[in-house]
């Protein structure tokens, strides 16, 4: 599971501590300023600076592990005009965004495809922004799929705000012991095959 990184390996995870963690959190923070909060804002974390997003151990885990985070922008429900549809608004930005920087990923390797080091440096950066999504996904707190989850179901879920005491604890395990990756795999997959897809319409290969 853990590994040193190549120098390829390098680049295209300084591409992603760089350009999209911090997209993904700015994301977030635009449509919940878009909505009518302004903490993230007042707080200095509406910006695309990656200074101000990245979270120590989740920068470790983009460069060692299966996959990283940065630190959440803080959000403020009570500003929205219905919560439970704003949280779940904003908590869709951020994995869009990663979907959004996986589509340019797959344009440029289409675009790169004769040059080795680009193509491979573009290849692994659309696939990672779509294991950032999917993982994101997930509906386990504290992750967006959790507060998606929430704006789905019925009711105040109270079981769902209860896991989000451990829901940390969970995830790390699942990191630690291998559980993350066969479950990223299993939904990163067939996005990724479409955007291969997109990569070989690009680059006029047969599809």
């Amino acid at each position: 599971m853990f590994g040193v990184p190549s120098i390829e390996e390098v680049i295209y995870k300084l591409l992603l501590i760089f350009f999209a963690l911090p997209l993904h959190e700015y994301a977030h923070g635009l449509v919940a300023y878009k909505l009518g909060d302004p903490t993230a804002k007042y707080e200095g974390r509406l910006t695309l600076n990656p200074f101000k997003h990245l979270d120590p151990l989740g920068t470790i885990l983009i460069f060692f592990g299966p996959i990283g985070w940065a630190k959440p922008v803080p959000v403020n429900p009570f500003h929205f005009a219905n919560r439970k549809k704003g949280m779940m608004l904003v908590s869709l930005a951020g994995p869009g965004a990663n979907f959004l920087l996986a589509v340019i990923g797959a344009m440029l390797l289409g675009i790169f495809y004769q040059s080795p080091v680009p193509a491979y440096i573009f290849e692994n950066f659309m696939v990672l922004n779509v294991w950032l999504a999917v993982f994101n996904l997930l509906p386990l707190p504290p992750l967006d799929g959790s507060k998606i989850l929430a704006g789905l179901l019925p009711g105040r879920q109270a079981w769902l705000y209860e896991l989000e005491r451990y829901g940390f604890a969970i995830l790390f395990l699942l990191i630690f012991f291998g559980f993350l990756t066969p479950i990223l795999i299993f939904f990163a997959k067939p996005v990724i095959k479409f955007l291969v897809v997109l990569a070989n319409l690009v680059a006029g290969l047969p599809l």
